[in-house]
């Protein structure tokens, strides 16, 4: 299928389903989800699919590890940092407490297995060490937690530190907390690792258990990241896929590790049970020929950038018609990817999805040189 190159008006045209009006859903009660405070989102737009105080401002403990996670991949992903590099444990690192492998002093491990540490055994250690590696100090680290958060849009969150330990100050929201998730995930290499039950360092000789009960109970489940505190209470970033959706459930501040993991498996069948993607099939009309007017050619191809699936409530796919909206014509000059109509799918009178439609080639505008070469060539010929 033709590849749009959308411009200007694109932004207007493109799948677009946040605002669309939702066709009627299994709702799921504030008093169905335990914790105060809880988001469910779809991983691929962003969507927010359900929420419960998503701004109040609370700590997430180890949570926070998400975006220290997110800044050890894009230094991966920009060459900084190699998975066999040898990352050295400093004083600093050693004497974190709560969760850790009990790193020492001058010991060294790779960063493929502290990576591995942080995300299965949420340790306090190796994230401090991993965070010293990519920027020095773990304050320099922070201020670039800090600094993405604010590139995310995360307007609810300030990090104090680089693994979750409760500070004065260090805190974000159930929405923020998705939104980092959001970003983490799009790191594929991620998954080799949330989704660990038990592994082991030091061969052997150091046992890794994974925090995230639901990799044993959840179908689907590829992560993320758990996280219990006395000021944060128990939390966890969820995250799972199921015939290519993919979801991710925040919970913050539950009083138990049980009842998080009930809440996010709450969330988590809510969102398997109402929507789907949907990648819908493109009528004839939308990928033919349009005329054009005042041009050297008389018509150009036309193509709908029909290439990403959507989001829908789920069986909508089933009564989806497309409309496909398009001028009589076109005038010249026009330039491959050029946006000249849209696509519109809509399901129980409701609208689901929207493409743009764009030119396939160029069409130039009439002009007396051009008129005279094709003149020439006619004689030519």
């Amino acid at each position: 299928m033709f590849i749009c190159r959308i411009i200007s008006v694109a932004a207007a045209l493109c799948v677009c389903i946040a605002s669309v009006p939702s066709l009627a859903v299994r709702a799921l009660s504030a008093e169905d989800i335990s914790a105060p405070s809880a988001v469910l989102m779809e991983a691929e737009t962003g969507r927010v699919l359900y929420e419960k105080a998503p701004h109040e401002i609370r700590a997430c403990a180890s949570v926070t590890k998400v975006m220290t996670l997110i800044l050890v991949m894009e230094a991966i992903d920009s060459g900084r940092l190699k998975w066999e590099d040898k990352v050295i444990t400093s004083a600093h690192a050693a004497s974190m407490g709560g969760s850790d492998i009990w790193l020492e002093q001058g010991e060294t491990m790779t960063v493929d297995e502290m990576v591995k540490a942080v995300t299965v055994a949420s340790a306090n250690d190796a994230a401090v060490a991993l965070a010293e590696t990519v920027c020095g100090t773990e304050e320099e680290f922070v201020r670039k937690m800090n600094e993405k958060a604010q590139s995310l849009g995360m307007k609810d969150t300030v990090f104090k530190n680089c693994n979750g330990l409760d500070e004065d100050g260090h805190v974000t929201s159930a929405y923020d907390v998705a939104l980092m998730s959001r970003e983490l995930i799009k790191h594929k290499d991620i998954f080799r690792y949330s989704g660990i039950w038990m592994d082991e360092l030091r061969g052997g000789k150091t046992q890794l258990v994974n925090t995230n009960k639901l990799l044993k109970s959840y179908k689907g489940i590829t992560g993320l990241k758990t996280g219990t505190t006395s000021k944060a209470g128990s939390c966890i970033s969820a995250t799972a896929e199921r015939d290519g959706l993919s979801l991710i459930a925040v919970v913050l501040g539950s009083n138990t590790g049980k009842e998080r993991f009930s809440d996010a498996s709450k969330l988590l069948d809510h969102g398997f049970a109402n929507y789907e993607t949907y990648l819908p099939e493109v009528p004839d009309e939308a990928q033919g020929e349009m005329t054009v007017t005042g041009g050297m050619t008389g018509s150009v191809r036309i193509s709908a950038c029909v290439d990403k699936p959507v989001l829908i409530e789920k069986g909508a796919g089933e009564k989806a018609e497309a409309e496909t909206i398009l001028p009589g014509s076109i005038e010249a000059p026009v330039s491959k990817g050029d946006v000249i109509g849209k696509l519109v799918y809509k399901s129980g009178g409701k609208q689901i999805a929207e493409y743009p439609i764009a030119a396939a080639e160029d069409a130039e505008q009439i002009n007396y040189s051009g008129v005279l070469g094709v003149f020439l060539k006619g004689l030519a010929g």
